[in-house]
């Protein structure tokens, strides 16, 4: 039976074949992939377990793979079991459902899997499912005050106690980003930070994310069609959240601070009005010309706050940031916009190797950030022309806020759209982090998927930056 199922088998890119009464299917993963996908074929994989896995309490998965693709082969099947779901048949079910994983490798390398790499691909997966459960969950449950519990929840695990500065504290303090962003919600804006500071570390890495638990738009309000959807904007914090717990198990090396810029872009007596001119955080002021461009202002803060109080020498912001990221960068591709062209290189390996695929914008302020000139502030906070790279330039509002001429590395990662897949969360962001940074870990698999070594070379034309603060140890 199982030759006769392996030589129907024609894939295409995919094919399956179901197994006695559908008590088991054989399935089969493209033999070769181009090269801006990852070699392991991570959405495949979610894509075939999510419609051929046979039905039932207690299943097993057995994934056939050689070894550099575990890391993005166990990410890729996590996607496949959300957390999330409300379905009244879900709670009255008395029996847990249970899914177990094996790895059989192949080609070098294959001998049994080591008990540490089985610990590495659990805190990784239970990181994506965290990150994709807090994205599905709706924001009458999911809102500021709820995203602040789950960030003390993940803190009093790592024995970390979050600093957090909310509602009047952010206006007094020059928060005006996160604070103007939310200030018209019922549940108080906040900026949440959960720092690693291991003995022996030799730099500092901040990784900063957008956590809009709704966007309606503000006043300049999104239409029916539009706002469907908008509990998936925390995506970006959910993923450093998820990312920042799995990172820190795994042995993070340097200081690590996960900022967490939370707000609710509501509509209400108190919101900010187009016209209105915000002071943020980095001392420049805002003309607002449009309420639903919020994001940038929150990140704003965040990345300002990352370098001049955190002291960080690299700073990582992560975003559901523009519509227009789906369209440069297609569904299934991140857009990574930076100053290093060699952190650009390093973001699309690393994308590869771990399934969360990423793909660069054009970085040129000097052509791109007049789009947001203001005759009455520093700068207004949309582009006066939606056709010239919207998401470049998105990036660049939150970049102006640490300064181009900042000597330290700074990533701008846009995941609007490969947050989601259909109308479920898919925990993206938090395997990439991983993997960007699996050098500064202990962990010896998320040194495997990493791709940058303990020095890098300073590509030409990327003068300015600081080659201490170019490293990753």
């Amino acid at each position: 039976l199982w030759q006769a199922a392996l030589s129907t088998l024609n894939p295409n890119p995919t094919d399956s074949c179901p197994l006695y009464l559908n008590y088991a299917t054989v399935a089969a993963l493209p033999c070769r992939v181009s090269r801006h996908n990852s070699p392991s074929a991570a959405h495949f994989i979610t894509r075939l377990v999510r419609t051929c896995l046979p039905p039932g309490a207690h299943r097993c998965i057995v994934m056939v793979c050689e070894q550099p693709e575990v890391f993005a082969s166990a990410c890729a099947l996590a996607r496949a079991f959300p957390l999330f779901t409300h379905r009244s048949g879900a709670s009255r079910r008395l029996e847990k459902k249970t899914v177990t994983v094996e790895f059989f490798l192949v080609g070098q390398d294959n001998g049994p899997v080591e008990v540490s790499t089985l610990q590495c691909l659990t805190n990784a997966t239970d990181g994506v499912r965290l990150a994709a459960r807090i994205v599905d969950t709706p924001c009458n449950e999911m809102n500021t005050d709820t995203f602040l519990e789950e960030i003390n929840k993940v803190g009093k695990e790592l024995g970390i106690i979050p600093t957090i500065i909310r509602d009047e504290e952010l206006k007094t303090r020059g928060f005006g980003g996160i604070y103007g962003v939310g200030k018209a919600a019922l549940h108080p804006p906040a900026l949440a930070v959960l720092s690693h500071t291991p003995d022996g570390a030799t730099q500092t890495i901040a990784w900063v994310g957008k956590g809009i638990v709704y966007d309606t738009g503000g006043l300049s309000i999104k239409g029916k069609t539009t706002m469907p959807g908008m509990k998936r904007d925390c995506g970006g914090a959910a993923a450093v959240l998820g990312a920042f717990r799995a990172a820190i198990k795994q042995g993070f090396k340097d200081n690590l601070h996960a900022v967490f810029c939370l707000a609710e872009n509501s509509v209400g007596p108190n919101a900010t009005r187009p016209d209105d001119i915000h002071l943020l955080y980095s001392g420049k002021t805002v003309e607002i010309n449009n309420t639903d461009a919020e994001g940038r202002l929150v990140l704003a803060d965040g990345v300002s706050y990352a370098c001049k109080d955190l002291g960080a020498d690299i700073i990582l912001d992560m975003a559901t940031l523009t519509g227009a990221q789906g369209i440069a960068t297609g569904k299934h591709h991140a857009a990574v916009l930076t100053n290093s062209a060699e952190w650009e290189a390093a973001c699309v390996k690393a994308g590869r190797k771990c399934g969360d695929l990423v793909h660069p914008l054009v970085y040129c302020p000097e052509l791109h950030f007049s789009e947001f000139t203001s005759a009455v502030a520093d700068m207004k906070n949309s582009v006066a022309d939606r056709d010239n790279s919207p998401s470049s330039c998105a990036g660049l509002f939150i970049a102006s806020h640490i300064g181009f001429d900042w000597p330290g590395v700074w990533v701008h990662l846009d995941i609007a759209a490969p947050v989601h897949a259909g109308e479920r969360a898919t925990g993206f962001g938090v395997a990439l982090l991983l993997a960007l940074f699996g050098r500064a870990s202990e962990d010896p698999l998320l040194n495997l998927v990493s791709p940058l070594g303990c020095e890098v070379d300073v590509e030409e034309g990327d003068v300015g930056r600081d080659s201490k603060r170019r490293r990753l140890v």
